[in-house]
């Protein structure tokens, strides 16, 4: 009789969540409930390509969070895919959004829990996309690191018949830690080398190369920090850190992981137009792969900044400004148009590097 008892007051104090049905099984009654939203309602500066998510106190039917869950520009229901995992469900558009367009996300009563209770209310709201320029982020100024196409701290190395169209330097480390340029020059403010078109510069030599060398290592260093620091991105973890065969518009792109171009990457936009890419480890460039600018876009107008290790594959074809916190690494045939700065060493194996196509204007030249 006791045991009756205690079953009876452990129902109650279910409340009214749940029933006792004539087979003697608990079933829940009471509608789901949104508990959290991303992005927040009044967001403002949201990345054009986010996952809007909301979370339910219950866990939800997939099949009828499909149509039940959607998103608007106030006119037009934007093209998503719908995904449920218990109790999270998640909203991914198709396309990108666009900049500085407020979107509203709707939840109807149609959306029902595992146990077919609907939402009692509708819930909605919205959220304001990053306010994008027409050319993308300002660039980055290098300031007289623009001098360089090669810049380093602590070693520059070549094997093979390595090519460089542009002045190369190394600060604080000595020439001696320039290897396989053949030096041939008498040190003086710079020597030369038949692999590169331009003047090599190292820290011991006479002044004011160590001087300068000291100012463009800080530059080099003041310009990771401003790309690295850039806010609002237009983009967050793209492709979750593969932008394979993508076509991507002038923008501040962001991703806490590496990035890997296993074959191909398209940046299409104008002469003026800026790409600022925020690399949170390693850059990886496959064995052939191409980076094309396509619309008149400039490399001189392309910055990744790596915290990791940037690596080019075999016979791989990059662009842009490089921006590494550590080793640059350039395999067999590989070209870059654009700028190789590193905060370790550069290394290069029959490696063709170019001038890009415009000059920071605030490059200040050597003597």
């Amino acid at each position: 009789m006791s045991r009756y008892i205690l079953l009876l007051a452990s129902v109650a104090l279910l409340g009214t969540a749940c029933t006792r049905t004539p087979a003697g099984v608990l079933v829940d009654t009471t509608a789901p409930t949104v508990m959290s939203t991303y992005p927040t309602s009044g967001a403002v500066g949201v990345p054009r390509n986010p996952t809007v998510a909301v979370v339910f106190s219950d866990a939800m039917a997939p099949a009828t969070l499909t149509g039940s869950f959607v998103m608007t520009d106030g006119v037009t229901v934007v093209p998503a895919t719908v995904h449920c995992v218990g109790t999270r469900v998640t909203l991914i558009p198709t396309a990108q959004l666009a900049s500085n367009t407020m979107y509203t996300a709707t939840v109807s009563t149609a959306a029902q829990n595992v146990s077919g209770i609907a939402m009692a209310a509708t819930m909605t709201w919205s959220f304001t996309t990053v306010a994008t320029s027409v050319t993308g982020p300002g660039a980055v100024n290098l300031r007289t690191a623009a001098n360089y196409v090669i810049l380093a701290k602590s070693a520059i190395s070549t094997t093979g018949a390595t090519s460089v169209l542009g002045d190369i330097a190394l600060s604080p480390a000595a020439a001696a830690f320039i290897t396989g340029f053949g030096l041939t020059s008498p040190p003086s403010t710079f020597s030369t080398s038949s692999l590169v078109t331009g003047k090599v510069w190292a820290a011991n030599y006479a002044p004011p190369t160590p001087a300068n060398l000291t100012t463009a290592v800080l530059d080099m260093q003041t310009a990771y920090t401003d790309a690295a620091g850039r806010t609002l991105p237009d983009f967050t973890e793209l492709g979750a850190g593969n932008i394979n065969g993508m076509n991507l518009v002038p923008g501040l792109y962001k991703w806490g992981t590496g990035v890997s171009i296993p074959i191909s990457l398209t940046l299409t936009g104008g002469v003026n137009d800026v790409w600022i890419f925020q690399v949170g480890q390693s850059l990886t460039v496959g064995n052939g792969a191409i980076v094309t600018l396509s619309g008149g876009a400039q490399a001189s107008n392309v910055f990744w900044q790596v915290a990791g290790q940037a690596t080019f594959g075999t016979t791989a074809q990059f662009k842009g400004i490089i921006l590494s916190k550590t080793l640059i690494s350039f395999n067999t045939h590989s070209t870059l148009t654009g700028r190789a700065l590193a905060q370790t060493a550069v290394t290069l194996n029959a490696t063709a590097i170019t001038n890009p196509a415009s000059l920071s204007a605030t490059s200040i030249k050597n003597p």
